[in-house]
């Protein structure tokens, strides 16, 4: 598929990455529809990106929302499943100083499903469903999933739900192939983004000197990935780690 065809939606597109992916889109000639629930951000994209608010967790502004984003673009034939939060912390842990047992709350593990797994779940529903009533071929998806899939200290729910979309990649790679529709996944490292902004900066420091590229990855890394799944009609069902190196 060329870039210059494609009607896609970016989830999570008003900032990070997405907003990155949805410019890169833009520049290429295709048309892109941004959903995100910051709507001040939405606002700031650039001049020709259709945008609307969007809760990917609420399944009823899933459907509306795609169900616009098809009418404004008078077709679809892409998503890139972007949207996702954290809600870091240990699943037990031990107050230093109060020695008292610390659990992660169901809604702290909840909170991050709903929107990594459940939100991109739905997503993938409503643009396949929508990609196979309109026998729109080809088509493509893209899941954002990352390389904390393999299991890392303090993300249980951010663990779950990536590892689940992987694992769901390859469902629906196969689910889908009959209509003409292929399902890839990234797995991105540490990446500069407004979302690792605010992480301790010590903290990231230390997590870059074992990076072995030597450097936090940056939006451009990660979108030559999502370029060549969207390009490459032969790739489908596989997640693509693009981490520096870390993971190996």
């Amino acid at each position: 598929m060329q870039l210059k065809d494609m009607k896609m939606i970016v989830t999570g597109g008003a900032q990070g990455m997405g907003a990155h992916f949805a410019k890169r889109l833009l520049e290429a000639g295709a048309q892109v529809t941004v959903g995100d629930v910051n709507e001040a951000a939405l606002e700031a994209l650039p001049k020709g990106i259709h945008r609307r608010k969007l809760d990917v967790s609420n399944e009823a502004d899933v459907v509306s929302f795609v169900d616009w984003a098809a009418a404004q673009m008078k077709g679809l034939n892409g998503l890139i499943n972007n949207a996702g939060i954290l809600r870091d912390g240990l699943l037990v842990k031990k107050d230093k100083a109060t020695g008292q047992v610390v659990k992660m709350s169901t809604e702290q593990f909840l909170a991050v499903i709903n929107v990594n797994l459940t939100g991109a779940t739905l997503m993938v529903r409503e643009v396949a469903a929508k990609m196979v009533a309109a026998e729109q071929r080809p088509g493509v998806i893209v899941n954002m999933s990352s390389i904390a899939r393999h299991g890392n200290r303090g993300q249980s729910n951010y663990v779950s739900a990536k590892a689940a979309l992987a694992a769901n990649t390859v469902t629906w790679a196969r689910e889908f192939a009959s209509f003409g529709v292929r399902v890839g996944a990234v797995a991105p490292g540490m990446i500069e983004t407004p979302m690792t902004a605010g992480m301790n900066q010590k903290a990231l420091a230390a997590f870059v000197d074992k990076i072995p590229v030597g450097r936090i990855g940056q939006p451009e890394d990660i979108w030559q990935a999502v370029k060549f799944i969207v390009e490459c009609d032969y790739f489908t069902g596989q997640t693509i780690d693009v981490d520096g190196g870390i993971s190996f």
